[in-house]
């Protein structure tokens, strides 16, 4: 990589690590927001934010390709400072929202104009070599390892002087990024790397469909979606399944959740760096996958909470799958079609996001609810490591073919 493309991957990370930043910081306050708004109760408040999550994750879900085809015809930067844009909207909304409906409006917007994942990871695709994209890539996740450490932390201490207030803090983040990507990022896609926008392809079935020119990538991103599913396992039961498995309160899944982000910091923004060049992508993804299906499997027989910390070492090395599989699906693709492919991408993860939650939380309540004919409260985790030994075998399948195209 070129001295010059430095600080704008540095950019990059900042970006994406302010977003996720913004987004933990509400995560301690969102319950109270949803209470004191929608003068409900806590049981009724979990319902609405799950609809909230809903909302956010179906318009990302729509929009996401459109935002990407946009990236493409017209470039990077102008999306990217969009969507850092359209943020700090959001968080100005719900925090001067003056009922539940503004909340929903707010994650309306933030649904559209979510698209600094997606634009960040062409943006990365654009300014890296084949061989560093798996490691670029990382930083995707080591930005969300650190944002996840951060947010919540800011937000319980900002959370003492009011519901909203965190939510200004957010925006502020957002907004003053705008304001230095500005003046300070370059755009990565040359003129003649564009292609015209077409809204057959701009659209979730369209660009989805245009994946099918790629055979091979086909298997690398089912293989990616269902390790997307596997990992709400955690991502949506993790408070649930402590407090009932082991009597875990809040600051210790507070605690467990800080671990999570450490390591996810040290394993997608250090390790992959050092790992990846050593053994390769194809490997990466095999041992990745082995570390998530071994992890999950282990959360779920865990007899006795101290036994999680160790485990979620194990788990959080997993983490070389991800960017090991996006790295790999960008070297088939052209240039001036990274931005398609990363906002199709995004696009299946919008839906795992609304399918996964849903499964996960529910087959955790059917096998603890008194009316189960056996009690199974490690479900969710078993079933996210047979969703992963799965992810595993389509993964060998379409690595095996061997019909690679570096672009």
């Amino acid at each position: 990589m070129s001295t010059s493309k430095r600080p704008a991957l540095g950019f990059i990370f900042v970006t994406l690590l302010i977003d996720v930043t913004g987004f933990g910081i509400v995560i301690p306050v969102m319950p109270g927001l949803i209470e004191k708004l929608g003068h409900v109760n806590a049981s009724q408040a979990a319902s609405i934010g799950g609809w909230l999550l809903f909302t956010y994750a179906t318009v990302q879900f729509l929009f996401a390709p459109v935002l990407g085809g946009l990236s493409d015809r017209f470039g990077r930067r102008p999306i990217l400072l969009g969507s850092l844009f359209g943020f700090g909207i959001d968080y100005l909304l719900t925090g001067f929202a003056p009922n539940l409906a503004w909340l929903f409006v707010g994650r309306f917007v933030a649904g559209i104009m979510g698209s600094s994942f997606t634009t960040g990871a062409a943006y990365i695709a654009d300014i890296s070599t084949p061989e560093k994209r798996a490691q670029n890539f990382g930083m995707i996740g080591a930005a969300f390892g650190l944002g996840f450490i951060l947010g919540p932390v800011i937000g319980g201490v900002l959370g003492k002087f009011g519901p909203q207030i965190p939510f200004f803090a957010a925006a502020a983040l957002a907004l003053l990024n705008w304001l230095y990507g500005y003046f300070v990022l370059p755009e990565s896609l040359s003129p003649e790397n564009r292609r015209p926008f077409d809204w057959k392809r701009a659209n979730p079935i369209g660009s989805l469909l245009r994946l099918k020119r790629y055979p091979v990538i086909l298997g690398m991103v089912a293989s990616l979606v269902l390790l997307y599913i596997a990992a709400h396992a955690v991502h949506s039961t993790w408070s649930f399944y402590t407090r009932y498995r082991y009597g875990w309160d809040e600051a210790m899944i507070g605690y467990s959740l800080g671990v999570v982000g450490v390591l996810s910091a040290l394993v997608q923004g250090l390790l992959i760096r050092v790992l990846i060049p050593k053994i390769g992508q194809n490997r990466g993804v095999y041992v990745g996958l082995a570390f998530y299906c071994v992890g999950l499997a282990l959360f779920g027989l865990a007899s006795q909470g101290w036994m999680m910390f160790p485990v979620l070492v194990v788990y959080c090395l997993g983490g070389i799958a991800g960017p090991s599989l996006q790295g790999i699906i960008s070297t088939q693709v052209p240039s001036n079609e990274q931005g398609e492919l990363q906002g199709a991408l995004t696009s299946l993860m919008s839906v795992t996001s609304i399918i996964g939650p849903v499964f996960m939380t529910n087959i955790f309540s059917y096998f603890t609810s008194p009316g189960a004919p056996v009690q199974i409260p490690g479900i969710p985790m078993y079933a996210g490591a047979a969703l992963a030994f799965i992810s595993t075998l389509l993964a060998f399948a379409a690595l095996r073919t061997k019909k690679f195209v570096t672009y």
